[in-house]
């Protein structure tokens, strides 16, 4: 049973990565018999929270759900903030402590346990509780499972370096995305076919334990990889660790020119929300049913991922390029539409933008996930993880702000602004040095 279980996640590596050789490059030399196999858990893995996240997204299915329930406009506008400043923020604080033990991959297990029950606590508070009550649990504990996934962010990175070869990476994060896109479009068809507006509460609880199971699922396997014990020196206080880290973004120019220019191709997914607005009032309000916008970000990752997973393994840097250039197609093409003869504005017309944009954030994710992982020091990976997601999530309070150009001005100076911060990106990935 065993060796047939080795036999396919041999087969299936073969099939997923162009890796003929079975490079065991940058990882410990003892983890090399069991590469295939951690590729194929950490695909399946990967595809599981990809589809809990589609189910339960802070900027797609939880707005939608405080709306159904009740809760002020408000609320809305606090998920996206808070998923990506809990998610981001704290990782610093954390990441000396999981140097320290020399096995890491407890950590995210841990963490997304922590998450599945976050889930399973928000369906019996949807269930249960009143509306502004039941909102106020959901806004709560969304903070506690952004800051579960920081934790997880930083082990899983490192975890990663440490038992998939480097020139497989990517072409790993890839399939995790294409086989997780395959799940949420199927998942996006039923949820727009079958959850329409007349959906109780009852059925969101069914969604939230759907997500809960799934986390719960994606955290046993990645308890079975194998991971060889990493170094353990070098462990700080939180204190020592941002001192560190502030020495590490003085000295290391190549990193800051990293962290600016992820920093600046997050235009892609703050363009998204606005790209909404503008198709609704130049299509129809169909653009932003529910199960359209999982379908579209579905089919993108599907058609995109195999094709980002080899690029960025080949140079995680000038993908990083091509990405931002395929982000200012978008915005250029978003800008132009009102220019259309009016029999071209119709829906079909306007939903590339979707997938256009889908495309390119699943390709700025997976570019800048590889390039830092490839980029950073062995002994200093944690850190290095940590400091660029903590600025990153600095950025991102910052950055919420950026509407309000919207506001004094229009939505289209706003997404000019964006297409100026995509082609700064693109100037500064050139900077980069290849690694």
């Amino acid at each position: 049973m065993e060796s047939q279980k080795k036999d396919t996640a041999d087969r299936l590596y073969d099939i997923l990565t162009d890796d003929e050789l079975r490079s065991c490059e940058a990882i410990p030399e003892e983890a090399c018999t069991e590469v295939p196999r951690n590729f194929t858990l950490n695909v399946v893995n990967g595809s599981s929270t990809k589809l809990a996240e589609e189910i339960i997204s802070p900027g797609v299915t939880l707005p939608w759900i405080l709306s159904a329930i009740g809760a002020p406009a408000f609320m809305a506008g606090l998920l996206v903030p808070i998923k990506n400043a809990g998610s981001l923020m704290p990782q610093l604080l954390v990441s000396g402590k999981i140097r320290a033990f020399p096995i890491r991959k407890y950590f995210w297990g841990g963490a997304a346990l922590v998450q599945a029950l976050c889930m399973l606590l928000m369906g019996v508070s949807v269930l249960l509780l009143p509306g502004v009550a039941a909102s106020w649990s959901l806004i709560g504990l969304l903070l506690l499972f952004s800051v579960a996934s920081g934790v997880a962010s930083v082990a899983f990175k490192d975890v990663v370096a440490k038992t998939i070869p480097k020139g497989t990476r990517g072409q790993m994060l890839a399939s995790r995305a294409s086989f997780g896109g395959a799940l949420s479009l199927a998942a996006g068809l039923i949820l727009f076919f079958f959850v329409g507006e007349g959906a109780g509460s009852g059925t969101y609880a069914i969604l939230f334990g759907v997500a809960a199971a799934l986390w719960a699922v994606a955290a046993v396997l990645f308890f079975m990889i194998e991971e060889e014990p990493g170094a353990v020196e070098g462990g700080r206080s939180p204190v020592s660790e941002f001192t560190k880290g502030l020495e590490i973004l003085k000295e290391d120019a190549n990193f800051r020119i990293f962290v600016i220019t992820r920093a600046l191709l997050m235009a892609i997914p703050l363009a998204t929300p606005f790209y909404v607005i503008i198709g609704k009032n130049s299509v129809d309000d169909s653009l932003a049913a529910f199960g359209l916008l999982i379908i579209t970000n579905g089919l993108a990752n599907i058609v995109s991922s195999p094709f980002w997973g080899r690029y960025s393994d080949r140079s995680s840097r000038k993908m990083m390029i091509v990405t931002a250039a395929l982000g200012i197609g978008t915005g250029l093409y978003v800008l132009s539409f009102g220019l259309l003869p009016d029999s071209w504005q119709v829906m079909y017309a306007f939903v590339p933008v979707f997938f256009l944009n889908g495309m390119a954030h699943a390709g700025a994710r997976l570019s800048r996930k590889t390039y830092l992982v490839d980029m950073a020091p062995e002994k200093e990976r944690p850190l290095y993880v940590s400091l660029s997601n903590t600025l990153i999530g600095l950025f991102t309070i910052i950055a919420a702000g950026i509407g309000l150009i919207a506001e004094i001005f229009s939505i289209e100076a706003l997404i000019i602004f964006f297409l100026a911060m995509m082609v700064l990106s693109a100037l500064l990935s050139w900077r980069l040095k290849e690694v």
